[in-house]
């Protein structure tokens, strides 16, 4: 309701001094956020609340799976780089009992991990926070940047080593390379917290965190064609070709899928680093499409566990059979994240990649080459499952395999639905896209 009924003023939650506050304010890159956070919860928890039957704690599980959807929210609402930071700190401490729902000792450390990196990349993200604060005409999220050239005099190279930092520290969350070894361990969470967790919460807001702090705070026109552009866009990239070849000899399934997002999630921030329109264009493309994608897959790789208990590439010999709805969906995500025409992926890719072009440099050239390299791994890690699915025997042991109920079938059939929807016509989302990129909207 609130993004289709955009309050014009913002509001002030709480005021400390001077210009520190928690402000709200919707704008045209909370409307990408919110929405989709907005559709994709609702559907995760209605699949959760199956799922969660066999787990157990579930008063517990959806107390914290809630919290983690209004401080996601805040995130994507906030104003200002200080409201922002605040709620992104508070996103870490809600998901630390999530990730370690299960108490085993798998995943008490995989919690710990998580809480290391994130409390490192936040130290790093709380110098940019200082420095834009500092040197900046306010810390509101303005479309250029607030950088103010009377104050940064002699001052671009440190300023641009501090963006890299700070890239750094909100790029913990996304996973970039070597800082992303915490999100494969954090696969032993319940498939409803990994699926919203590698799908849109804590990742995705990593990424809207570098979305804002390149072309709202520190702005591109300062940030491009700097060298700071071009570290943050080699950590891309190399992030990119390095959790596609991860994701090919995984075994583990859901741990693959987990490389997936690691490589996707650093295509949206090639995007980002383009430093243009277009590129910025093509990243949110990128981050609302492959949200649905990457949810609709974990979501398939969770009902898999759920009904036969099977954790590995090669146990999954012939499911297809039993399970079609999970499976012709699973072979839906997996077409559109290689980027199949008529499917959202192949709208998103095509936009990175025109973007890529658009900007005649070395840099996007390598990009562009890189994200079809990383399409022919897809294909590779992908479809592998697929092909075992539909094509190999069945198991004895798995002859009584079968769906799961419509709790979790109606989210997998819907967001299958979605992929296709917005792959065939998807002109009113990228037109709106197009705007936020542009900074009109």
């Amino acid at each position: 309701f609130l993004l289709f009924q955009r309050p014009e003023n913002s509001f002030t939650l709480l005021k400390f001094t001077g210009n520190l506050s928690v402000t709200f304010y919707i704008d045209g890159l909370s409307c990408v956020f919110g929405a989709l956070i907005a559709f994709l919860w609702p559907f995760a928890t209605l699949y959760a609340f199956e799922y969660m039957k066999k787990e157990g704690r579930e008063n517990l599980f959806f107390t914290f799976y809630t919290m983690t959807y209004g401080i996601t929210l805040g995130i994507a609402f906030a104003d200002n780089l200080v409201a922002m930071y605040f709620f992104y700190e508070l996103l870490t401490l809600v998901t630390v009992p999530l990730v370690m729902h299960t108490m085993t000792k798998k995943a008490i450390k995989a919690t710990r991990k998580y809480l290391y990196y994130s409390l490192g990349g936040a130290a790093f993200a709380f110098i940019g926070l200082i420095f834009v604060l500092t040197f900046g005409t306010t810390s509101d999220f303005i479309y250029g940047g607030v950088l103010n050239t009377g104050e940064t005099a002699g001052m671009r190279n440190m300023l641009l080593f501090v963006y890299i930092m700070t890239f750094c520290g909100f790029g913990v969350k996304a996973a970039i390379f070597p800082i992303h070894e915490w999100l494969p361990e954090a696969c032993v969470a319940p498939t409803p917290v990994t699926a919203l967790l590698h799908a849109v919460a804590v990742v995705k807001s990593g990424v809207f965190a570098i979305i804002r702090i390149t072309y709202y705070s520190f702005g591109m026109e300062f940030l491009k064609g700097s060298f700071a552009q071009w570290v943050v866009m080699g950590i891309s990239i190399i992030t990119i070709l390095f959790a596609s070849s991860m994701a090919v000899k995984e075994v583990h399934f859901k741990r693959r899928l987990a490389y997936s997002t690691i490589s996707n999630l650093s295509y949206i921030l090639f995007g980002v680093t383009l430093m243009s329109p277009l590129g910025l264009l093509g990243a949110l493309c990128h981050m609302f499409f492959h949200g649905i994608m990457k949810i609709n897959s974990f979501l398939a790789a969770g009902a898999v566990l759920h009904q036969t208990g099977c954790e590995y590439v090669y146990e999954l010999d012939g499911l297809a059979k039993k399970m079609p709805v999970t499976f012709y969906s699973f072979t839906l995500a997996s077409l559109s994240l290689f980027g199949v025409p008529l499917t959202i992926g192949f709208i998103s890719k095509w936009n990175l990649a025109a973007a890529a072009v658009a900007s005649r440099t070395i840099g996007g050239y390598i990009g562009r080459g890189v994200l079809f390299l990383s399409a022919l791994l897809v294909s590779i890690y992908m479809f592998s499952i697929v092909a075992r699915a539909f094509f190999n025997p069945l198991p004895a042991g798995l002859r009584e395999a079968k769906d799961p109920n419509w709790f979790m079938k109606l989210p997998l059939i819907l967001f299958s639905v979605v992929i296709v929807l917005f792959g065939i016509y998807s002109y009113p989302l990228v037109s709106f896209f197009t705007k936020v990129a542009d900074g009109i909207f």
